[in-house]
């Protein structure tokens, strides 16, 4: 069931809300749906957690796509990278 909802965006937010809105093909009203459903299907699910900090939704689906040997130094890893991009 669906209801009306009156929020309060800037004019310059919601024209580009409309636009980007337009090229994927849906609306404004979905879009907003969507974010909103991502967020707060996160409440209920398991906080994967990493010190302090909470994983949103993108990064959780980032984890693992990356397989390196264990207990690897991410520095070292990033070092290795700039060095083979760089030299």
């Amino acid at each position: 069931m669906y209801t009306k909802l009156t929020l309060n965006i800037d004019k310059s937010v919601i024209k580009n809300a409309k636009e980007y809105a337009k090229h994927q093909k849906r609306s404004v009203s979905r879009l907003v749906e969507e974010y909103l459903s991502s967020i707060s299907s996160t409440i209920h699910e398991k906080h994967e957690k990493t010190g302090d900090k909470t994983l949103g939704p993108i990064t959780k689906e980032l984890v693992g796509i990356i397989k390196v040997k264990e207990k690897a130094d991410y520095k070292d890893i990033l070092t290795g990278a700039l060095m083979e991009k760089y030299l």
